[in-house]
């Protein structure tokens, strides 16, 4: 008996998707395939094994070291994984011990930039079977499978922007080395500032054209191709899809265009504010709403004229500000991406709401009997851990419906509105994580520890480093 059928981890459709899978494995005669896993950065890791024993490992598992849990956003390992308990407090992550990553049948691609390649998303076990409880694509699946109890699906779609530029030096001399290494010399590939032009985007058009053709080939639900307002900065919007398919399409999407990108001459970066000249802040803007499992009626919807949202609607919002400090650290989860909550600049700066007004946090669209009613969450950075980032939105708004809390008025003035603000930076956001006892309930006690410390660690190696500013501040003064 496998190892997925001792422990019952797939379902009739991943089962079915199994078979399919290597039908066209056979059929297309691929030779390698890419077994990978979200990790707590949202960022892709895992192996490439050749196609016959990627299929021999899709029901056996596949080996990979507990370390992967152990890495901040430098890939630096920050937990003392050779103590007893590995620093996680857990027999089972002492001394780089293995864990299984088994494949979701389900999420297998064919990439269409890496000819005879396969991809598959992967969950990760410890060899007893049990989920490790830092995977974060699984910690989604139960928050999915307890709203799910209460008859209801989760539905995002998904409004990115990024930056792709001409990459001009990849700095790969072994001086530029290091962890992290140099980032790479780049230029534009448009000087920007003229929002939605044609004249912008045929500029970007060779690029994002490569980009597009991927994208759709890769079977993710592509929307549009935008030029934002910034230089070289552009936005891609996806379609509304449902339960885990939106942060699969979120981890696939990043990897992706990178991939794309770097074997055609440019670079793409989500980071949220580069330390370009003239270059502009990047957003994630989360459209969500919660639909009905028996009747797919939408959960948001008001049907009495003049509510903008129903009375669950008007709960789940209200539960979204209410813990939208403790939140933001899964939202914006990197020192870079708080440079971006400033007043008048299209990006929110403290917890408020507001019917279609883009200078607040949650921004309200739809309105009596209009099926597409949703909330569009503007607090996150393209660089969030998709499967954090909806997680914490789906706990937080049906914590607001459990205790039928009320949101304050609409904010129509959002940046002169008297609201409490989101964190100013990191710091303060994992403190307020830190602290709080509803994250510790919903998540557990264990997982928001484990998360703390990982983002602490990237806090102390930033605090510890001399920057331009002091440099520039102190070195001829004093």
């Amino acid at each position: 008996m496998s190892f997925v059928q001792r422990h019952g981890l797939w379902s009739d459709e991943q089962r079915e998707a199994a078979v399919r899978l290597a039908r066209t494995v056979e059929e297309q005669k691929l030779e390698v395939i890419r077994l990978s896993f979200p990790d707590q950065h949202g960022i892709l890791r895992g192996k490439t094994l050749v196609a016959k024993e990627a299929l021999a490992a899709l029901e056996s598992g596949c080996t990979i070291t507990t370390t992967m849990f152990a890495k901040d956003t430098a890939h630096r390992t920050v937990f003392p994984v050779f103590t007893s308990g590995g620093g996680f407090g857990m027999r089972e992550m002492e001394g780089a011990a293995d864990v299984l990553m088994v494949g979701d049948p389900t999420s297998f691609r064919v990439l269409p930039w890496a000819p005879s390649t396969g991809w598959l998303l992967c969950d990760v076990y410890f060899a007893d079977g049990r989920p490790v409880p830092f995977a974060t694509r699984h910690l989604f699946r139960t928050v999915l499978e307890r709203l799910a109890q209460r008859g209801y699906d989760f539905v995002a779609g998904l409004e990115i922007e990024f930056h792709i530029f001409k990459l001009e030096d990849a700095r790969t001399s072994p001086a530029d080395a290091g962890q992290p290494g140099e980032p790479p010399e780049v230029s534009l590939l448009s000087h920007g500032y003229q929002y939605l032009t044609e004249q912008r985007y045929d500029q970007m058009e060779g690029a994002l054209d490569i980009v597009r053709r991927d994208i759709l080939a890769l079977g993710l639900p592509l929307r549009s191709i935008e030029v934002e307002f910034g230089p070289s900065q552009c936005e891609f919007t996806f379609k509304p899809t449902r339960g885990l398919e939106p942060a699969d399409t979120m981890i696939l999407l990043r990897s992706a265009v990178k991939q794309i990108c770097q074997r055609h001459g440019y670079h793409a970066t989500f980071m949220c504010r580069p330390k370009l000249a003239n270059v502009f802040a990047s957003g994630w803007h989360l459209h969500q709403s919660i639909v009905s499992r028996a009747s797919g009626e939408n959960a948001f919807m008001a049907k009495e004229g003049g509510e903008v949202l129903s009375a669950f609607g008007r709960h789940y919002l209200a539960g979204l500000l209410q813990h939208a400090r403790a939140s933001a650290v899964f939202a914006t989860p990197t020192i870079n991406g708080y440079k971006r909550y400033r007043a008048y600049t299209l990006a929110p700066d403290r917890v408020i709401w507001g019917r279609d007004n883009r200078g607040v946090m949650v921004r309200v669209l739809g309105g009596p009997n209009d099926p597409s009613t949703r909330l569009e969450n503007r607090i996150g950075e393209p660089a969030a851990n998709p499967y954090l980032y909806m997680a914490s939105q789906i706990l937080t708004g049906l914590d607001g419906v459990d205790h039928a809390l009320d949101p304050p008025p609409s904010a129509d003035t959002p940046y002169e509105t008297k609201a409490p603000s989101l964190p100013k930076t990191l710091r303060e956001a994992v403190d307020a994580l830190e602290g709080d006892t509803f994250f510790r309930d919903a998540f557990g006690a264990g997982f928001v520890d484990y998360y703390v410390h990982i983002k602490n660690a990237e806090i102390e190696r930033f605090q510890a480093e001399v920057s331009d500013w002091e440099h520039r501040e102190y070195f001829e003064m004093f």
